[in-house]
């Protein structure tokens, strides 16, 4: 009788454990699902916006700009172009626990498209070759360092203080390199940004990980997290590729 209640029991528990990681693997594929979708959306807003504000010779190559791309790239319109997807990531990160699902999912595509608006001068500056190779070395790299953080035993979050340190200089060194052109203080920046958002990739995706024990049941708190998980997710993917194509990528 007591085996008979012993292996009712490990049933029990088995049953639980699988619907737990059924419940997380359907978690974790709507945060990239979330993320993927937010990215299609940067790189249609990119390339779209580069096409509008370029103008072109018969093999392709970028011979001047259109009158909207003299606008958001040469006028102080620029400006606003650059740093727009900061102050709009702040409001999001605001707005997130007081909206609904629905509307956290258009934020965070709308977020896209206006990364992606200010992404589209990397076409004026990279080849369209080196641009598409070094996407795929980031996805790559990111999809391991992600793999890495989702299957780690050990607790990244002792890293987490260093990382966020270290994200907040690579920023405030970025800024300030706008205005001093020094090619020494990019390179340095990028080598210390793709070191930090690969880092943080891995940490995020362990933090992301273990708040489900914690929204699990909760499907308006699990879509809320999902978002942010994913734009967490995105803003190391997007940053870890400028930082690569500031290293690697071929200039026009």
């Amino acid at each position: 009788m007591q085996d008979l209640r012993d292996t009712q029991t490990y049933g029990a528990q088995t049953r639980a454990r699988a619907d737990i990681d059924q419940g997380l693997r359907s978690y974790m594929l709507r945060v990239y699902n979330y993320m993927a979708v937010a990215l299609g959306v940067t790189g249609v807003a990119a390339l779209a916006t580069a096409a509008m504000a370029t103008v072109t010779d018969a093999n392709g190559s970028i011979i001047g700009l259109t009158a909207f791309g003299a606008a958001i790239y040469t006028s102080p319109l620029k400006w606003v172009v650059m740093l727009a997807p900061l102050g709009f990531v702040f409001l999001f990160g605001s707005m997130a626990n007081r909206v609904s699902v629905g509307t956290g999912q258009i934020l965070l595509y709308a977020f896209g498209a206006l990364m992606g608006l200010s992404l589209s001068s990397i076409f004026l500056v990279y080849t369209a070759a080196s641009i598409t190779q070094v996407f795929f070395v980031t996805a790559t790299a990111f999809a391991g360092l992600s793999l890495y953080g989702y299957t780690t035993k050990r607790d990244l979050s002792a890293f987490s203080i260093f990382l966020i340190m270290g994200m907040i200089g690579v920023v405030i060194a970025s800024l300030v390199n706008i205005f001093l052109q020094s090619s020494m203080l990019q390179f340095i920046t990028s080598v210390a940004g793709v070191l930090v958002f690969a880092g943080l990739t891995a940490w995020d995706t362990q933090r992301i990980k273990s708040m489900y024990d914690y929204v699990a049941g909760d499907e308006t708190m699990m879509g809320r997290t999902a978002i942010m998980g994913a734009l967490s997710l995105y803003l190391n993917f997007v940053n870890m590729f400028m930082m690569l194509l500031s290293l690697f990528g071929n200039r026009e």
